[in-house]
Protein backbone atom coordinates (compact mmCIF):
# COMPACT_ATOMS: atom_id res chain seq x y z
CA UNK A 1 0.00 0.00 0.00
CA UNK A 2 1.27 3.47 -0.85
CA UNK A 3 -1.15 5.71 1.00
CA UNK A 4 0.51 8.90 -0.20
CA UNK A 5 -0.23 8.07 -3.83
CA UNK A 6 -3.89 7.94 -2.93
CA UNK A 7 -3.82 11.68 -2.28
CA UNK A 8 -4.91 12.26 -5.86
CA UNK A 9 -7.91 9.99 -5.44
CA UNK A 10 -8.82 11.80 -2.23
CA UNK A 11 -8.26 15.28 -3.65
CA UNK A 12 -10.18 15.03 -6.91
CA UNK A 13 -13.48 13.83 -5.41
CA UNK A 14 -13.13 16.79 -3.06
CA UNK A 15 -12.23 18.97 -6.02
CA UNK A 16 -15.38 17.81 -7.79
CA UNK A 17 -17.23 18.50 -4.56
CA UNK A 18 -15.85 22.04 -4.58
CA UNK A 19 -18.08 22.69 -7.57
CA UNK A 20 -20.68 20.06 -6.71
CA UNK A 21 -20.76 19.86 -2.93
CA UNK A 22 -23.23 17.72 -1.21
CA UNK A 23 -27.99 21.04 1.57
CA UNK A 24 -32.16 24.19 2.52
CA UNK A 25 -34.72 22.71 4.64
CA UNK A 26 -36.56 21.23 1.69
CA UNK A 27 -38.78 18.23 2.06
CA UNK A 28 -36.10 15.55 1.71
CA UNK A 29 -36.89 13.48 4.78
CA UNK A 30 -34.83 10.45 5.87
CA UNK A 31 -37.60 8.17 4.57
CA UNK A 32 -37.38 9.50 1.01
CA UNK A 33 -35.10 7.70 -1.42
CA UNK A 34 -35.10 10.45 -4.08
CA UNK A 35 -35.06 14.24 -4.24
CA UNK A 36 -36.86 16.18 -6.99
CA UNK A 37 -34.49 18.91 -8.22
CA UNK A 38 -37.41 20.88 -9.65
CA UNK A 39 -38.29 21.91 -6.08
CA UNK A 40 -35.39 24.36 -6.22
CA UNK A 41 -37.38 26.57 -8.59
CA UNK A 42 -40.03 27.12 -5.90
CA UNK A 43 -37.62 28.31 -3.21
CA UNK A 44 -37.33 32.05 -2.42
CA UNK A 45 -34.02 33.88 -2.85
CA UNK A 46 -31.75 33.05 0.13
CA UNK A 47 -31.47 35.82 2.71
CA UNK A 48 -28.92 34.52 5.22
CA UNK A 49 -25.48 32.93 5.02
CA UNK A 50 -26.89 29.57 6.08
CA UNK A 51 -29.66 29.81 3.44
CA UNK A 52 -27.03 30.41 0.75
CA UNK A 53 -24.94 27.49 1.95
CA UNK A 54 -27.95 25.17 1.93
CA UNK A 55 -28.82 26.25 -1.61
CA UNK A 56 -25.18 25.69 -2.62
CA UNK A 57 -25.30 22.12 -1.35
CA UNK A 58 -28.53 21.31 -3.20
CA UNK A 59 -27.34 23.02 -6.39
CA UNK A 60 -24.22 20.86 -6.41
CA UNK A 61 -26.44 17.80 -6.74
CA UNK A 62 -29.03 19.16 -9.14
CA UNK A 63 -27.29 21.22 -11.81
CA UNK A 64 -25.83 19.79 -15.00
CA UNK A 65 -22.92 21.82 -16.38
CA UNK A 66 -19.51 21.93 -18.00
CA UNK A 67 -16.76 24.17 -16.70
CA UNK A 68 -13.15 25.24 -17.12
CA UNK A 69 -11.22 25.74 -13.90
CA UNK A 70 -7.85 26.53 -12.38
CA UNK A 71 -6.33 25.20 -9.16
CA UNK A 72 -3.60 27.17 -7.38
CA UNK A 73 -1.86 25.02 -4.80
CA UNK A 74 1.38 23.53 -3.56
CA UNK A 75 2.34 22.31 -7.03
CA UNK A 76 1.67 25.64 -8.72
CA UNK A 77 -1.15 26.36 -11.13
CA UNK A 78 -3.03 23.60 -12.94
CA UNK A 79 -5.93 23.93 -15.35
CA UNK A 80 -8.70 21.42 -15.86
CA UNK A 81 -12.15 20.85 -17.29
CA UNK A 82 -15.04 19.60 -15.17
CA UNK A 83 -18.47 18.23 -15.94
CA UNK A 84 -21.43 17.18 -13.82
CA UNK A 85 -24.37 15.11 -15.09
CA UNK A 86 -27.36 13.31 -13.60
CA UNK A 87 -28.57 10.14 -15.30
CA UNK A 88 -31.24 7.81 -13.88
CA UNK A 89 -30.90 9.53 -10.51
CA UNK A 90 -27.12 8.94 -10.28
CA UNK A 91 -24.64 11.83 -10.39
CA UNK A 92 -21.50 11.61 -12.48
CA UNK A 93 -18.65 14.08 -11.98
CA UNK A 94 -15.58 14.14 -14.20
CA UNK A 95 -12.35 16.17 -13.95
CA UNK A 96 -9.57 16.16 -16.56
CA UNK A 97 -6.31 18.06 -16.05
CA UNK A 98 -5.08 19.97 -19.10
CA UNK A 99 -1.46 20.40 -18.01
CA UNK A 100 1.09 18.40 -16.05
CA UNK A 101 0.68 14.62 -15.85
CA UNK A 102 -2.36 13.47 -17.90
CA UNK A 103 -4.99 12.63 -15.28
CA UNK A 104 -8.71 11.98 -15.48
CA UNK A 105 -10.88 11.35 -12.42
CA UNK A 106 -14.51 10.31 -12.25
CA UNK A 107 -17.01 10.02 -9.42
CA UNK A 108 -20.41 8.34 -9.58
CA UNK A 109 -22.56 8.92 -6.53
CA UNK A 110 -25.95 9.48 -4.95
CA UNK A 111 -26.92 11.99 -2.27
CA UNK A 112 -25.22 10.65 0.83
CA UNK A 113 -26.07 10.32 4.49
CA UNK A 114 -24.44 11.81 7.58
CA UNK A 115 -23.66 8.53 9.29
CA UNK A 116 -24.14 4.78 9.48
CA UNK A 117 -27.68 3.51 10.03
CA UNK A 118 -26.95 2.09 13.50
CA UNK A 119 -30.21 0.17 13.54
CA UNK A 120 -32.29 2.92 11.92
CA UNK A 121 -32.30 5.47 9.14
CA UNK A 122 -29.43 7.95 9.04
CA UNK A 123 -30.26 11.54 8.05
CA UNK A 124 -29.38 12.53 4.50
CA UNK A 125 -26.58 14.97 3.86
CA UNK A 126 -28.97 17.53 2.30
CA UNK A 127 -31.29 17.37 5.31
CA UNK A 128 -28.67 17.95 7.98
CA UNK A 129 -25.23 19.12 6.92
CA UNK A 130 -25.84 22.88 7.13
CA UNK A 131 -27.24 22.55 10.66
CA UNK A 132 -24.32 20.31 11.61
CA UNK A 133 -21.56 22.68 10.53
CA UNK A 134 -23.32 25.64 12.17
CA UNK A 135 -22.31 24.11 15.51
CA UNK A 136 -18.62 24.29 14.67
CA UNK A 137 -18.28 27.09 12.12
CA UNK A 138 -19.48 30.67 11.80
CA UNK A 139 -21.11 31.41 8.43
CA UNK A 140 -21.22 35.01 7.20
CA UNK A 141 -21.89 36.83 3.93
CA UNK A 142 -19.19 39.26 2.79
CA UNK A 143 -20.70 41.08 -0.17
CA UNK A 144 -21.02 40.67 -3.91
CA UNK A 145 -18.16 40.10 -6.38
CA UNK A 146 -17.69 38.97 -9.98
CA UNK A 147 -16.20 35.55 -10.70
CA UNK A 148 -16.00 33.89 -14.15
CA UNK A 149 -18.01 36.81 -15.55
CA UNK A 150 -20.90 35.97 -13.21
CA UNK A 151 -22.37 37.68 -10.14
CA UNK A 152 -21.25 35.91 -6.98
CA UNK A 153 -21.82 36.22 -3.23
CA UNK A 154 -18.85 35.55 -0.96
CA UNK A 155 -19.52 33.21 1.95
CA UNK A 156 -16.98 33.01 4.77
CA UNK A 157 -16.93 29.80 6.85
CA UNK A 158 -14.77 30.30 9.96
CA UNK A 159 -14.09 27.53 12.52
CA UNK A 160 -15.17 28.15 16.11
CA UNK A 161 -12.18 26.20 17.47
CA UNK A 162 -8.62 25.28 16.42
CA UNK A 163 -9.44 21.71 15.34
CA UNK A 164 -10.30 22.47 11.71
CA UNK A 165 -9.56 24.77 8.78
CA UNK A 166 -11.89 27.41 7.40
CA UNK A 167 -13.12 28.02 3.86
CA UNK A 168 -14.20 30.93 1.71
CA UNK A 169 -16.76 30.29 -1.02
CA UNK A 170 -17.97 32.45 -3.89
CA UNK A 171 -21.47 31.29 -4.88
CA UNK A 172 -23.13 31.96 -8.22
CA UNK A 173 -26.02 34.37 -7.67
CA UNK A 174 -28.16 32.64 -10.28
CA UNK A 175 -27.67 28.94 -9.47
CA UNK A 176 -25.94 28.78 -6.07
CA UNK A 177 -23.05 26.73 -7.52
CA UNK A 178 -19.53 27.25 -6.21
CA UNK A 179 -17.54 29.48 -8.57
CA UNK A 180 -14.47 29.77 -6.36
CA UNK A 181 -13.24 28.19 -3.14
CA UNK A 182 -10.23 28.87 -0.90
CA UNK A 183 -8.96 26.68 1.94
CA UNK A 184 -7.79 28.76 4.92
CA UNK A 185 -5.25 27.59 7.51
CA UNK A 186 -5.19 28.46 11.23
CA UNK A 187 -3.95 31.97 10.47
CA UNK A 188 -6.67 32.63 7.90
CA UNK A 189 -4.18 32.42 5.01
CA UNK A 190 -5.42 30.86 1.76
CA UNK A 191 -3.28 27.74 1.20
CA UNK A 192 -5.17 26.48 -1.85
CA UNK A 193 -7.65 28.07 -4.25
CA UNK A 194 -9.91 26.43 -6.78
CA UNK A 195 -11.76 28.65 -9.25
CA UNK A 196 -13.96 28.28 -12.29
CA UNK A 197 -12.91 30.47 -15.20
CA UNK A 198 -15.89 29.52 -17.38
CA UNK A 199 -19.21 27.99 -16.31
CA UNK A 200 -20.91 26.64 -19.42
CA UNK A 201 -24.61 25.86 -19.80
CA UNK A 202 -25.66 25.37 -16.16
CA UNK A 203 -29.13 23.85 -16.30
CA UNK A 204 -31.29 22.42 -13.57
CA UNK A 205 -31.89 18.68 -13.82
CA UNK A 206 -35.57 18.21 -14.61
CA UNK A 207 -35.99 15.11 -12.51
CA UNK A 208 -34.87 13.35 -9.36
CA UNK A 209 -31.56 12.45 -7.75
CA UNK A 210 -31.28 9.21 -5.78
CA UNK A 211 -30.53 9.21 -2.05
CA UNK A 212 -28.23 6.48 -0.78
CA UNK A 213 -29.84 3.72 1.27
CA UNK A 214 -28.93 3.54 4.99
CA UNK A 215 -25.87 1.35 5.56
CA UNK A 216 -24.95 -0.71 8.59
CA UNK A 217 -21.63 0.16 10.19
CA UNK A 218 -18.76 -2.32 9.64
CA UNK A 219 -17.15 -4.08 12.59
CA UNK A 220 -13.58 -2.89 13.00
CA UNK A 221 -11.01 -4.60 15.20
CA UNK A 222 -9.81 -1.23 16.49
CA UNK A 223 -11.38 1.73 18.24
CA UNK A 224 -11.04 5.51 17.76
CA UNK A 225 -10.14 6.99 21.13
CA UNK A 226 -10.62 10.67 20.23
CA UNK A 227 -12.28 12.73 17.52
CA UNK A 228 -12.70 16.51 17.28
CA UNK A 229 -16.21 17.69 18.11
CA UNK A 230 -18.67 17.15 15.29
CA UNK A 231 -16.62 14.51 13.44
CA UNK A 232 -18.24 11.15 12.77
CA UNK A 233 -17.54 8.12 10.54
CA UNK A 234 -18.99 8.43 7.05
CA UNK A 235 -20.94 5.61 5.32
CA UNK A 236 -18.96 5.66 2.08
CA UNK A 237 -17.50 2.88 -0.03
CA UNK A 238 -13.73 3.02 0.47
CA UNK A 239 -12.52 -0.12 -1.29
CA UNK A 240 -9.87 0.65 -3.90
CA UNK A 241 -7.70 -1.29 -6.27
CA UNK A 242 -4.79 0.75 -4.92
CA UNK A 243 -5.09 -0.99 -1.55
CA UNK A 244 -4.96 -4.67 -0.63
CA UNK A 245 -7.82 -6.48 1.05
CA UNK A 246 -6.04 -6.27 4.42
CA UNK A 247 -6.05 -2.46 4.36
CA UNK A 248 -8.95 -0.85 6.23
CA UNK A 249 -9.90 2.67 5.11
CA UNK A 250 -12.40 4.81 7.01
CA UNK A 251 -13.51 8.37 6.36
CA UNK A 252 -14.47 10.92 9.05
CA UNK A 253 -16.12 14.32 8.55
CA UNK A 254 -17.79 17.20 10.38
CA UNK A 255 -19.78 18.07 7.25
CA UNK A 256 -17.08 20.35 5.85
CA UNK A 257 -13.63 19.06 6.85
CA UNK A 258 -12.64 15.45 6.18
CA UNK A 259 -9.81 13.08 7.01
CA UNK A 260 -9.00 9.46 6.16
CA UNK A 261 -7.77 6.68 8.43
CA UNK A 262 -5.87 3.66 7.08
CA UNK A 263 -4.98 0.60 9.18
CA UNK A 264 -2.97 -2.32 7.72
CA UNK A 265 -0.84 -5.20 9.07
CA UNK A 266 2.83 -4.31 8.59
CA UNK A 267 3.61 -7.76 7.23
CA UNK A 268 1.25 -7.24 4.29
CA UNK A 269 2.40 -3.82 3.03
CA UNK A 270 5.42 -1.72 2.16
CA UNK A 271 5.94 0.31 5.37
CA UNK A 272 6.09 4.09 5.36
CA UNK A 273 8.41 6.17 7.51
CA UNK A 274 6.77 6.96 10.87
CA UNK A 275 6.19 10.61 11.65
CA UNK A 276 4.43 13.66 10.25
CA UNK A 277 4.54 14.18 6.49
CA UNK A 278 3.51 17.23 4.44
CA UNK A 279 1.50 16.46 1.30
CA UNK A 280 0.79 19.82 -0.25
CA UNK A 281 -2.05 21.35 1.78
CA UNK A 282 -2.66 17.98 3.47
CA UNK A 283 -0.72 16.30 6.24
CA UNK A 284 -0.28 12.60 6.97
CA UNK A 285 0.63 11.02 10.30
CA UNK A 286 2.23 7.56 10.14
CA UNK A 287 2.44 5.38 13.23
CA UNK A 288 3.61 1.77 13.65
CA UNK A 289 1.47 0.33 16.42
CA UNK A 290 1.02 -3.06 18.05
CA UNK A 291 -2.71 -3.81 18.02
CA UNK A 292 -3.54 -6.98 19.97
CA UNK A 293 -0.15 -8.47 19.18
CA UNK A 294 -0.27 -7.60 15.47
CA UNK A 295 2.19 -4.95 14.22
CA UNK A 296 0.13 -2.48 12.19
CA UNK A 297 0.67 0.70 10.26
CA UNK A 298 -1.74 3.52 11.05
CA UNK A 299 -2.03 6.48 8.67
CA UNK A 300 -4.25 9.49 9.35
CA UNK A 301 -4.40 11.97 6.44
CA UNK A 302 -6.35 15.11 5.61
CA UNK A 303 -6.48 18.87 5.20
CA UNK A 304 -6.45 19.40 8.96
CA UNK A 305 -4.15 20.95 11.60
CA UNK A 306 -1.31 18.43 12.14
CA UNK A 307 -1.81 18.20 15.91
CA UNK A 308 -5.38 16.99 15.34
CA UNK A 309 -4.22 14.18 13.04
CA UNK A 310 -1.49 13.25 15.55
CA UNK A 311 -3.99 13.00 18.40
CA UNK A 312 -6.36 10.82 16.35
CA UNK A 313 -3.52 8.47 15.35
CA UNK A 314 -2.17 8.17 18.88
CA UNK A 315 -5.63 7.55 20.35
CA UNK A 316 -6.29 4.43 18.28
CA UNK A 317 -6.62 1.26 20.35
CA UNK A 318 -7.51 -2.37 19.88
CA UNK A 319 -11.20 -2.91 20.60
CA UNK A 320 -10.49 -5.69 23.10
CA UNK A 321 -8.43 -3.28 25.24
CA UNK A 322 -11.50 -1.11 25.86
CA UNK A 323 -13.44 -4.01 27.33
Amino acid sequence: MCVFRSCATVFVPLLLAAVAPSVVALEATPDNDRFDCRLLTTEPTPQTARDWYELNLWAGHCYRYDAHAVRIGFDGVRTLVISHEVNDGVERGRARFLDGPPEVFERRSRIGRLGWAEGGSAPTIPAGIAAKISSHYRLSLAGEERIANRRAYRLDISPLDSFRYGKRLWLDAETGLTLKQSLLDETGRAVETFQLTVLERPRLHQGEVSIDAPREAPRDAWHIGWLPGGFSPQPVETHSGRHGSDVTHRLFSDGLSTFSLFVAPLGEIEPLAPGLHRLGVSHAVVRHRDLDGTPCQVVVMGEMPPRVLLRVADGLSWAAEDS
